[in-house]
């Protein structure tokens, strides 16, 4: 088979290459481009999941980053083990047709306990007093301490969070060059995230973003100056574009005064309680899964999605079989939020009354996906937080605002202009300028000569 790197440069759209990106509008020009159709849902788990099976959501059943487990009756964010993705990867159909085709998944996720061969993703360590150490897991595990010996410590904090920015990326992509060099696998996925952190926050905004762009424009071409040494098929992709938006809609908050909502308060502050609510709504970025555990309010939910401002579509269970999401883990309605408008997951109506995790960097215990965890609500404070760590006493870093309105770029939607649609570059030539995501599949498989 033939030597392929998949770089999957997060939030690149044809709109970001030109003048702040002068290696990639170079490399553009003599290759090959095609945009990709906006899945539903069009969020990182979700789509990276299609491109390595081929297949929609309604088989592989990742249906977003999260979604509620009926059996816990609880909401779970960015769970890790591999064997939650129900359809075969490629790299099981190519090691039925090559066995000694080798897979190194560098950061894609669904990272762990997985049959690819080589791989490394986010794994902090939780302490028992509470404390979340920076950490990565690999396997075979002695990978990430030769890793980590040589590249420091991965920067977990500079992965996500108000500190996020490209140490992450460019860690991400060094490891990936070192585990080539290790292991020679066939195939090498790769996960560069910078451009995800800054669109969030600023929207499309050359004046904002043109130092951010440069930096993942330069990481690149480090890359595929060592890929083309190695005589290796490059495609460079996507998962989604980032377009504007300036309306957070809290469905949560609307179903709260509608009596549908059931809050627990413990020491004063609220926390939701899924499984004892009639329904509730899970929300990822544009998208939002809508869980009924009563089915006497279904029509009065369907009518409150119908009429709130920023909502446009409004799925049942024939909608979501015409886009490809109908599973049992997706919600009882799934909701697709206007091009200007996105999803928070807010439920409390009283700031005074917010989880203490509302204001922390916690992507496990809020039901929903949090972007204003990328800001920073007092530098001061932080710094204070920051001082008793070292000294060695108890803190919690609460330092995240509560200002959805902070918020300028999204994604989810597959209601995008075709100048926001997700990527992909390649020496092959295509048959098509727009792809389905499922073919993104056939392009890597091309690619790898299977």
């Amino acid at each position: 088979m033939k030597k392929t790197v998949v770089i999957d440069v997060v939030g690149l759209s044809a709109n970001l290459v030109g003048e702040h990106t002068p290696f990639l509008q170079q490399y553009v020009k003599k290759r090959n481009l095609a945009s990709i159709a906006p899945m539903l849902p069009a969020v990182t788990t979700a789509v990276q999941s299609t491109y390595l099976t081929g297949k929609e959501p309604s088989e592989h059943g990742i249906v977003g980053n999260g979604w509620y487990d009926h059996t816990d009756a609880e909401i779970k964010f960015w769970k890790q083990s591999n064997k939650l993705v129900l359809a075969e990867k490629i790299w099981d159909e190519a090691k039925k047709a090559d066995p000694s085709f080798t897979c190194s998944n560098m950061f894609w996720w669904y990272n762990m306990y997985t049959n690819a061969d080589y791989g490394v993703t986010p794994r902090p360590n939780y302490l028992a007093d509470g404390r979340k150490m920076p950490d990565c897991y690999s396997y075979p595990a002695e990978l990430r301490d030769t890793l980590q010996e040589k590249l420091g410590q991965f920067p977990l904090f500079q992965f996500w969070g108000p500190g996020a920015n490209i140490k992450s990326s460019k860690w991400i992509a060094d490891a990936s060059v070192i585990t080539d060099g290790l292991y020679n696998p066939t195939l090498t996925l790769i996960y560069l995230p910078h451009l995800d952190y800054c669109l969030q926050k600023s929207g499309p905004d050359f004046s904002q973003m043109s130092k951010e762009l440069n930096e993942i424009d330069e990481l690149l071409k480090g890359l595929v100056n060592y890929y083309e040494q190695k005589n290796a098929e490059i495609i460079i992709l996507s998962e989604y574009g980032i377009t504007p938006v300036n309306k957070p809609v809290h469905l949560n908050r609307i179903f709260r005064q509608n009596g549908l909502l059931q809050i627990r308060v413990e020491r004063g502050l609220e926390l939701l309680d899924a499984g004892a609510s009639k329904a509730f709504v899970v929300a990822d970025h544009q998208v939002a899964h809508v869980y009924i555990n009563d089915p006497v309010v279904k029509e009065q939910v369907k009518e409150i999605l119908e009429q709130t401002s920023g909502v446009a579509l409004v799925l049942d269970e024939d909608g979501k079989k015409q886009y490809g999401i109908d599973h049992e883990r997706a919600g009882d309605f799934v909701v697709v939020a206007q091009p200007e408008s996105w999803f928070t997951y807010y439920f409390w109506l009283d700031d005074a009354k917010a989880p203490d995790y509302a204001r922390c960097v916690d992507i496990h215990k809020k039901p929903g996906y949090d972007p204003v965890e990328m800001f920073m609500s007092s530098k001061p404070r932080a710094a204070y937080k920051l001082l008793r760590k070292k000294a060695g006493f108890r803190y919690v870093m609460d330092v995240i605002p509560l200002d959805a309105m902070l918020i300028k770029g999204s994604h989810g939607s597959i209601n995008t202009p075709v100048e926001f649609h997700p990527v992909l570059i390649t020496d092959e030539r295509l048959n098509k300028e727009n792809l389905q995501a499922t073919e993104v599949y056939k392009v890597i498989r091309k690619a790898l000569n299977l």
